[in-house]
């Protein structure tokens, strides 16, 4: 007889395996032999599995609620291709491009004590597009096993065609210039995200007091420009710049009512960003605000929550251990 593979089977819902005299005709040393005509233990084994499928079809269908963002006049920027997600071969990443229409993504912790936390997160990709995944979705769902509420920003992009990272790479993209338009209105989203939020924090079982925001490269970009135009309604608690592009963003003072930052970038940044994040540092210090600064010596650009054997890999640890440490 063929050999069969339990798992598989039971993944499957094979109930045949079970309609045999013999459970599996083999070698005595199989090591499936044990389970031989054991139909309770298969039978344990197969809920089990079951179990295993239902919680993790749970995990990825949990708090997927996508919220419109309203946003003002935008005559200036033309949006000619529709939004898209796609594979790109060129990131080897999957990414969001042609936003025209901000949205948040809800992702909310199956238990999550009253007055839980909130944080915004930006994903990057030089406004061109946004790092769907790892800067985005998995650290959503990193933070909702400790109990934090996320929500994912889809916030407005520089218009373009059907490849947007391909356009990117062109000599000419005038990338700066582009940026300068759109960085505005990515503002505004984020703004608007922070409101609905806060006027929402009831409903969603949110302190209030203790919703934040981080981004990572171009979304590090839109969190300090966020945090240098907040009004007392719009104040993030907290802010996260993660190897922030800040080369598009134009120098500010220090709010006096700056919020706690948690910077990080890598030394060997190709894109030479690190220091970009030892200045927030020090400006933050300097202005006698709270801050905390991770700069590792490798770990490139654009990682998030990729996995590279290296300590930058646990950055998100760090930065929950600090939300504990600042009361967030």
């Amino acid at each position: 007889m063929e050999r069969r593979n339990l798992t598989d089977s039971i993944s499957r819902g094979d109930h045949s395996i079970y309609h045999s005299s013999d459970f599996y005709h083999g070698p005595a040393d199989d090591i499936i032999l044990p389970f031989k005509k054991n139909y309770k233990y298969t039978m344990a084994i197969k809920c089990g599995l079951f179990l295993l499928l239902v919680c993790s079809f749970a995990r990825m269908t949990q708090a997927q609620q996508i919220i419109p963002l309203s946003t003002s006049s935008q005559e200036d920027v033309v949006w000619d291709t529709e939004e898209r997600e796609y594979h790109s071969d060129i990131w080897d990443n999957p990414v969001v491009t042609n936003v025209a229409e901000p949205t948040l993504t809800h992702f909310a912790p199956a238990e999550a004590a009253e007055g839980a936390s909130a944080v915004i997160v930006c994903p990057g990709g030089g406004l061109y597009a946004l790092s769907i995944e790892s800067e985005g979705t998995k650290v959503a769902e990193w933070l909702v096993d400790q109990g934090v509420h996320a929500f994912v920003l889809k916030y407005r992009l520089i218009p373009t065609g059907e490849d947007a990272i391909s356009e990117m790479q062109q000599p000419g993209s005038n990338l700066y210039e582009k940026a300068a338009k759109v960085l505005p209105l990515a503002t505004e989203d984020a703004l608007n995200a922070l409101t609905h939020i806060r006027e929402g924090a009831r409903e969603y079982g949110i302190d209030p007091e203790k919703i934040g925001i981080i981004g990572f490269s171009a979304g590090g970009a839109l969190t300090m420009s966020t945090t240098y135009q907040y009004d007392e309604a719009t104040r993030p608690n907290f802010i996260g710049p993660i190897y922030a592009w800040m080369n598009v963003v134009e120098e500010t003072p220090v709010p006096a009512d700056a919020p706690p930052m948690f910077a990080m970038c890598a030394t060997d940044d190709p894109l030479q960003l690190a220091p970009a994040s030892v200045k927030l540092y020090q400006d933050w210090i300097e202005a006698g605000k709270s801050a905390e600064l991770h700069m590792y010596s490798k770990g490139g650009h654009g990682f998030g929550m990729k996995k590279q054997d290296l300590p930058s890999d646990h950055w998100i640890e760090r930065f929950y251990e600090w939300m504990v440490e600042e009361g967030f």
